[in-house]
């Protein structure tokens, strides 16, 4: 519906445009999500989301935060928070409580949305990469040694 020609940036990263993940119905999560990659959740979520990629809030999906940031965001079911994206469509069962910022903005007949919507030419998602307590300094994952946790436990350590 509304739409802006996108900018050519030479230095971005391709998107996925696939779901890679899956939070099922009947799932109850609470924390941050973040990373690269596609979701989509059915559950019911409380918390940051921050993923370089797709985000479906399907249908049975209920989301909670206080900012969501991913490039392409679908809402078929409920998000109550605001959302930053490149690309947002809410579909016609979709329900957005929340101030949205976006380069390409759609609705299907019957979509909702309270809040401001704000169009941008560029979005900056600040969806750098972090490093966790187990990754390697280039970022590559480290395998947990869980064993050596155990006998400390063992030990009263």
């Amino acid at each position: 519906m509304f739409k802006k020609t996108p900018v050519n940036n030479q230095e971005a990263q391709p998107v996925i445009e696939r779901v890679t993940s899956v939070l099922g119905p009947g799932i109850n999560w609470a924390g941050n999500l973040g990373g690269k990659g596609g979701i989509r959740i059915e559950g019911t979520f409380e918390g940051e989301i921050s993923i370089r990629g797709l985000v479906v809030i399907g249908e049975t999906g209920r989301i909670s935060c206080q900012n969501l940031r991913a490039n392409n965001v679908v809402v078929a079911g409920a998000v109550k928070g605001n959302i930053t994206a490149e690309k947002l469509e809410i579909r016609s069962t979709g329900r957005v409580w929340g101030d949205v910022v976006v380069v390409a903005f759609s609705t299907e007949e019957g979509a909702f949305l309270r809040g401001q919507v704000r169009m941008e030419e560029t979005v900056d998602l600040h969806l750098e990469e972090k490093k966790t307590e187990n990754s390697t300094p280039s970022g590559e994952p480290v395998e947990p040694q869980v064993g050596k946790k155990i006998r400390k436990i063992a030990k009263g350590d």
